[in-house]
């Protein structure tokens, strides 16, 4: 991965960390100051923008820090499997989330269930994705598997010679 791209990729991360941060904060302000509005599909609209916030910098935190494996050169190791469970759980965290915001906002589709069939659809296609990077996982674990084999094959010819 070159320079270039790590540092356009980590000016995103920030920039997506930092709005995440000030979304979160503005909805605990008006969680907190908003005493007239106290409507419950309101509410809960808040809180789980607050939670999908988390999603959101729980899966930032775990790309840069493989980005930093990937520099160091040490991403086919064991230590990269826990940022990339980290991603799959926040990738399935937000599919369950936006799941919640269908049936949340459900109620109010009566008069058109087609909205809340496309929003189901997106939250099948977020989990799609928690599927996809699951698929990614399981090709790094041959790839580490692998690099282990060749280092012990390279011990044995060491031996040898």
């Amino acid at each position: 991965m070159g320079k270039l791209a790590v540092r356009a990729l980590r000016a995103v991360l920030v920039v997506v960390l930092t709005g995440t941060v000030g979304v979160q904060v503005l909805m605990v302000w008006a969680l907190a100051t908003d005493p007239e509005d106290g409507s419950m599909p309101l509410t809960l609209m808040r809180l789980i923008t607050i939670l999908g916030m988390v999603s959101v910098q729980v899966t930032g935190v775990c790309v840069w820090r493989l980005v930093t494996m990937v520099r160091r050169g040490t991403v086919f190791s064991h230590g990269a499997f826990r940022y990339v469970d980290g991603i799959i759980g926040a990738i399935t965290s937000a599919s369950l989330l936006w799941f919640a915001v269908t049936a949340v906002n459900a109620p109010g589709q009566r008069d058109d269930p087609g909205v809340s069939v496309i929003m189901a659809g997106i939250g099948l296609a977020i989990l799609g994705v928690a599927l996809i990077v699951l698929v990614l996982r399981t090709l790094l674990a041959q790839a580490v598997a692998r690099d282990v084999e060749a280092a012990r094959m390279q011990a044995e010819l060491n031996e040898v010679i």
